[in-house]
């Protein structure tokens, strides 16, 4: 193997961050050691002061700029993480910076930017994707003479998110395999080359949410694509399309990548928050999420998985539980046309629903001509095996319905 990390002066990077990052844990985990039977280890970057490892970068290639340079400004495009780590690096380095966010960024995010850039940033609302954010941000660098910050596609950035693997083998020698988020692929491009120099043994598994596989399809493809569409909700590890330098690492450096399912991210958010009182982001949580997919190769080895950031809007909270429920198969919707008769709804209650079950959401739609339609009917179960006998009771009493969880466009559409 090729390793690239010649480029990467890792312990320069680490000098430079000194003052500034947060030398995160590398703490032990009693609850996933014991349940994967294997030493679990846990990468703290949720902890870092701006709540996610993307200061590392940002103030790592800003502090490499000539002073002039820096003095005519620096801009950024980010809707979360690398929008706080640049603004943070404005304020310690007193340099003038531009945040570029998409219109439709939540109110908490602007804040937060704002807060850690203070009078040294300005923020500007453009467009209404990410994609459309970034053209501004970039057109507004040129005509006014400014250097743009990229949130991952840069030797520098790269560098600075390789720092997180120097301080991890600096607490832990022996480490067989290490686990960690993929977004543009700035982190793991960093992490994996500093570990394939120094701690060649350990396996590099990469992870992306199922629904933004842009890695996933570089590996498979040979280069870097661009995906038509992506689901957003793990926001910190959501891209169309990963960095050309990023890939050109990761192809080295990755000795696995793997897909994990939106609503496995929200379970495992959940189990972190209720067991061990961890609050992270999604993309926080996608290295502890993966383990069970994984769960026979690292029995009784050393695992280390990096908590990459907690920037988790407490709004989203009843979005990321409901996304649990359907993926553990706890909770269901249906459409349901009740017969036109006197206590047809009470026998739906009575004998189609469970002693467990419970309906979560009852809706009767209406038709074009103001009739009433099917009802829309949410209803969680206790067990996953309480489907089967609810499905059971609907045929047996000949409800008249349609399963939405199955349908992504309708359900989309309806729920």
């Amino acid at each position: 193997m090729k390793v690239i990390s010649h480029q990467l002066d890792v312990a320069k990077a680490a000098e430079r961050l000194k003052k500034v990052v947060t030398r995160t844990p590398l703490t032990y985990n009693e609850n996933l050691s014991r349940k994967y039977r294997c030493k679990v280890f846990l990468k703290r970057e949720d902890l870092q002061v701006v709540r996610s490892y993307k200061l590392r970068g940002a103030y790592n290639m800003m502090s490499t700029l000539p002073q002039e340079q820096l003095e005519k400004g620096v801009v950024c495009a980010s809707a979360g993480n690398h929008a706080q780590g640049f603004a943070y690096s404005c304020r310690q380095l007193n340099v003038k910076g531009v945040v570029f966010m998409p219109i439709i960024t939540p109110n908490q995010k602007v804040s937060q930017t704002k807060m850690f850039g203070e009078n040294f940033i300005e923020v500007k609302l453009t467009g209404d994707t990410f994609d459309d954010c970034a053209v501004a941000a970039k057109k507004y660098t040129e005509e006014n003479g400014m250097t743009f910050i990229p949130p991952f596609d840069d030797l520098r950035i790269i560098e600075g998110q390789a720092t997180v693997a120097l301080e991890i083998l600096e607490d832990l020698s022996h480490i067989d395999f290490l686990f960690a988020p993929v977004g543009g692929g700035g982190l793991v491009a960093g992490v994996g080359s500093y570990f394939k120099t120094f701690s060649p043994q350990t396996k590099i598994i990469g992870l992306e949410p199922q629904g933004a596989p842009s890695m996933y399809e570089a590996l498979k493809a040979g280069h870097p694509v661009t995906l038509d569409n992506i689901e957003r909700f793990v926001d910190g590890a959501s891209v169309k399309r990963v960095g050309d330098i990023t890939f050109g690492f990761c192809k080295e450096v990755l000795d696995d990548m793997h897909l994990v399912p939106e609503g496995k991210v929200c379970s495992t958010i959940l189990k972190l928050y209720n067991e061990d009182a961890i609050v992270v982001e999604p993309a926080g949580a996608l290295a502890i999420a993966a383990l069970d997919d994984y769960a026979d190769a690292i029995r009784d080895k050393n695992i280390v998985c990096i908590v990459s950031g907690s920037n988790n809007d407490i709004d989203r909270m009843q979005e990321i539980k409901e996304r649990s429920l359907q993926y553990e198969g706890l909770k269901h919707y249906f459409l349901i046309r009740f017969a036109q008769r006197p206590g047809a709804l009470k026998e739906f209650v009575n004998h189609v629903l469970g002693p467990n079950d419970d309906i979560t959401r009852f809706e009767y739609m209406q038709k074009h001509n103001k009739e009433t339609g099917p009802a829309l009917v949410g209803i969680e179960l206790l067990s996953k095996v309480d489907y089967e006998v609810l499905v059971r009771n609907m045929n047996k009493y000949n409800i008249n319905y349609t399963e939405l969880n199955k349908n992504d466009n309708v359900f989309g559409y309806l729920v």
